[in-house]
């Protein structure tokens, strides 16, 4: 079997690079050929993934949310589904998280040696993928409008903190969102699709599923032109989304389920997906039932 390692030097403060050698040897316990691609700027982990889903048989690839986001665009346009495997080592590891890979590199190199291979969703949107979260509103830029020196020095902190800085107003937008045999149309400051379980770090939806062909989504409503009662009403219903899950009781959380959804919204609302900076105004968003051949920890269940 032929491999391909993709990872981003940069992620986790540079440890993967200076534990490449051990990373190729254990690899080379399960591969016949390893071969070795570090990313040096935006894109190639994309490029590298897409050309190598043609040639490989698996493809590793380490990094954090982003990188992996960045790997899922190009595994996720191949017909060919090569063996997926993941050794995380960002700021947060939302993916890792929710698939059971640990964080630490012994154990996420005894699942590419000895894990399972399963089948999971992805996100379609428009013309890009997402593995785990569409999001927009408050707190969504801090993701990738933080530095990568601070998070480096301070980890998810950073991301607090910049989105402190950014996102106290909570913006007002309107979206109308029709999916799941449903239709909301509402002034709203956070809408999120979630297909993981784990969000910034946090167990937000404990009963999901990356393998059901459907996706939660939850959105949080305000008034067009909030007063401070309304716009302190609205960072609670967000806190107890994050604290308490995704099924908690609140009134001004509106929530869908489904595998097909049309959102409308104005060009000023930015989309993240994974952590990255995606698209803005009007997206379309399908499941893909089974689409990525994931390797995940033996007997994994629930995923």
């Amino acid at each position: 079997m032929r491999c391909l390692f993709v990872y981003n030097p940069v992620s986790g403060r540079g440890k993967i690079a200076k534990k490449l050698d051990r990373i190729v040897r254990a690899l080379k316990e399960k591969y016949e050929i390893v071969d070795v691609c570090p990313t040096k700027a935006s894109g190639d982990m994309a490029r590298f993934v897409k050309e190598g889903a043609e040639k490989y048989d698996a493809i590793i690839v380490s990094g954090g949310d982003g990188s992996f986001n960045e790997a899922l665009q190009g595994v996720a346009c191949s017909v060919r589904k090569p063996e997926l495997g993941y050794i995380p080592c960002g700021t947060v590891n939302d993916v890792a998280h929710s698939l059971k890979i640990p964080r630490r590199l012994k154990g996420a190199l005894k699942v590419i040696r000895t894990g399972d291979n399963v089948l999971l969703d992805c996100m379609k949107i428009n013309d890009r993928y997402a593995m785990y979260i569409v999001a927009a509103g408050a707190f969504t830029s801090a993701t990738y409008t933080t530095p990568q020196s601070r998070k480096q020095q301070v980890g998810r902190i950073a991301y607090g903190v910049e989105g402190l800085k950014k996102n106290m107003k909570f913006d007002v937008f309107s979206v109308d969102v029709s999916g799941g045999g449903r239709h909301e149309h509402t002034e709203s400051v956070f809408v999120m699709l979630m297909n993981g379980k784990y969000v910034a770090g946090l167990h937000l939806n404990k009963a999901g599923s990356m393998s059901d062909g459907k996706i939660e989504v939850a959105i949080i409503r305000q008034r067009k032109n909030p007063k401070f009662f309304h716009r302190v009403r609205a960072f609670f219903a967000l806190a107890h989304l994050f604290l308490l899950g995704y099924k908690v009781r609140e009134k001004q959380i509106i929530r869908m389920e489904g595998s097909h959804f049309e959102i409308q919204a104005d060009d000023s609302v930015v989309w993240n997906f994974d952590g990255e900076k995606g698209l803005s105004g009007n997206v379309v968003i399908d499941v893909l039932h089974k689409k990525i051949n994931m390797l995940v920890p033996k007997g994994s269940k629930n995923l």
